[in-house]
């Protein structure tokens, strides 16, 4: 795209290994090779790096330190893990705090995050032929650029984030990566060509600096299952919802009274049972304790809690439960507080 590149000989005739330049074309390209790199120096110079450690975190995960640390342990092995669950149990919010457990200071600029749906491709993730301004062009996906920029810092650790995984065709979008994600084939001597490559183009590899947090909603009845040739690529770690003593004291410590506290805990809890017990649903359409971290001064604790109930939990247990309406209305009976 760039006019100054446009008798280049590298594009007119871009066979061979040695091309002769302008004096200006190497400037641009230089140019252009700097600017990617310096950016991303740039960026970690103007980003305050804020040491992390779960034990310390402010925020309230509602995940134990047991589990929070095998998760941790199991990602750095495995290289791909996917958090899975009911919705509202904080699977997108524990990733993010995963990698900045193994990278030891919260630096975004060192995590991607996409989310995956039913449009989404290989030349989306990876590489693929996208339309420019007088012919298509070949254009790097997330996934390809990050794997570039792991590669350039070995010494650092980078992740991606993918929201929803399993709402596209992981088959189609991963491609040949179905090999090269493989935690023991993150090497050099593993690279092949990508799809979109020419015969002379390098080959590709994922670097094992470079990990993978899959979220998966186990609720949407609407989803493929993830195929079992891709399954055996990541370790799956479930997440259920929490309302134990750390929760009621988040829930107090926002303005909801004690006893609003201990209902939300106890009639919740008691929901989540029966969900899980019916043989048509399951623990992946329980309630997640996130639906209940909106509290804020602006009405009473009550006023929000039945907001919260009737035009969320309610429509939900409608979903669920959509063939059964006098369960629904047993359940918000027992979710109601006076």
């Amino acid at each position: 795209n760039h006019a100054g590149l446009k008798d280049c000989e590298v594009f007119i005739n871009n066979q061979g290994s040695l091309f002769q330049l302008t004096e200006d074309e190497f400037d641009i390209i230089r140019d252009l090779v700097d600017t990617k790199n310096i950016d991303y120096e740039k960026s970690l110079e103007k980003t305050e790096l804020k040491p992390y450690h779960f034990e310390k975190d402010e925020d309230q995960l509602f995940i134990s330190k047991e589990q929070f640390n095998k998760t941790v342990d199991l990602l750095r092995r495995k290289k791909n893990i996917i958090l899975q669950g009911a919705p509202g149990v904080g699977k997108t919010f524990i990733a993010h705090k995963v990698a900045y457990q193994i990278m030891g200071f919260e630096n975004p600029n060192q995590v991607e995050m996409v989310q995956f749906h039913q449009s989404y491709s290989y030349e989306d993730f990876i590489q693929g032929l996208r339309p420019g301004k007088h012919k298509f062009e070949l254009r790097n996906g997330i996934f390809y650029d990050l794997c570039k920029k792991a590669q350039a810092h070995p010494d650092q650790q980078f992740f991606i984030i993918i929201d929803e995984i399993n709402r596209g065709n992981l088959s189609k979008i991963f491609g040949e990566l179905m090999m090269l994600i493989e935690a023991d084939k993150r090497k050099p001597k593993f690279e092949m060509r990508l799809t979109y490559a020419e015969p002379d183009d390098e080959k590709f590899y994922v670097p094992k600096n470079l990990y993978l947090i899959g979220t998966m909603n186990t609720a949407d009845r609407s989803l493929a299952i993830v195929d079992y040739a891709l399954r055996r690529r990541f370790a799956f770690v479930e997440l259920s919802p929490n309302f134990d003593t750390a929760f009621q004291k988040f829930l107090q410590d926002k303005g909801v009274s004690k006893e609003l506290s201990q209902h939300i805990k106890n009639a919740v809890g008691k929901v989540n049972q029966k969900i899980k017990n019916d043989d048509n649903l399951g623990s992946g359409f329980q309630i997640g304790h996130s639906y209940f971290c909106t509290y804020n001064n602006g009405i009473t604790d009550i006023e929000w809690y039945q907001q919260v109930l009737n035009y969320e939990i309610k429509p939900l247990l409608e979903e669920i439960w959509f063939d059964d309406l006098r369960t629904v209305e047993d359940m918000v009976q027992l979710l109601a507080y006076s």
